[in-house]
């Protein structure tokens, strides 16, 4: 897990964020609380985020979908920049990160977007399914536990509309999925997941080194 893009040097990232970075108080407020939380290095770059938003907005994106929360940057970068109408479905399994995340949507002012269901993330995709929800999701993000992401993309492809987008975090792995000598379990299930993407004929795919690498996968 990275909190920046990988592979830069101290330099030239902190040129790339000072060029391009348009954080608003609020993310930045949040993600430097989150700097001080032991798994702070869960949470996602802000240069990931803004580009996630950019995604969103080109989309025309109303209902996104969320695997993993943590703190809350995500799934508030991403209701920042739906429409007021938006709606972000998010599942988490934490309730103490997630009542940091809570503070700071209710301050942005996007609380009333967020739909948080806690509790396990296979169980509410599924739920999602079973109550009629199959291809009304515009745009979805996965961010959790390694050993059930084959799984959440298997749904979320359920549940993405075609011309949907998914997006997964975390694919490049700080560079350990490179490494046949790698063989622990979370690494080896993002190394398959990453082979069967690229084999997948149902998505248009495109794999992009920001944050700790990030998948796009266009449903067909």
């Amino acid at each position: 897990m990275a909190n920046q893009t990988l592979g830069m040097e101290p330099q030239l990232y902190n040129y790339l964020l000072s060029v391009s970075l348009r954080e608003p108080e609020i993310l930045y407020q949040l993600r430097q609380e989150t700097a001080q939380h032991p798994m702070a290095r869960m949470q996602i770059a802000p240069e990931q985020g803004q580009f996630m938003a950019l995604l969103v907005q080109l989309m025309g994106a109303k209902k996104t979908l969320e695997v993993g929360v943590f703190t809350g940057y995500s799934a508030l970068v991403v209701s920042l920049a739906l429409p007021p109408h938006g709606r972000v479905v998010a599942c988490d399994l934490n309730a103490e990160f997630t009542a940091i995340a809570r503070r700071y949507w209710q301050q942005a002012g996007v609380a009333d977007k967020i739909d948080l269901h806690i509790g396990l993330a296979m169980e509410t995709l599924d739920q999602l399914l079973a109550t009629g929800e199959a291809e009304t999701f515009d745009f979805a993000f996965i961010d959790a536990d390694k050993s059930n992401y084959d799984g959440y993309y298997e749904r979320s492809l359920q549940l993405v509309r075609p011309g949907g987008l998914i997006v997964i975090d975390n694919v490049l792995w700080s560079g350990r999925v490179a490494d046949s000598q790698v063989q622990d379990n979370r690494t080896t299930t993002i190394r398959a997941l990453n082979e069967k993407l690229h084999q997948d004929q149902r998505i248009n795919l495109s794999l992009v080194p920001i944050g700790d690498g990030l998948t796009l996968a266009q449903k067909k």
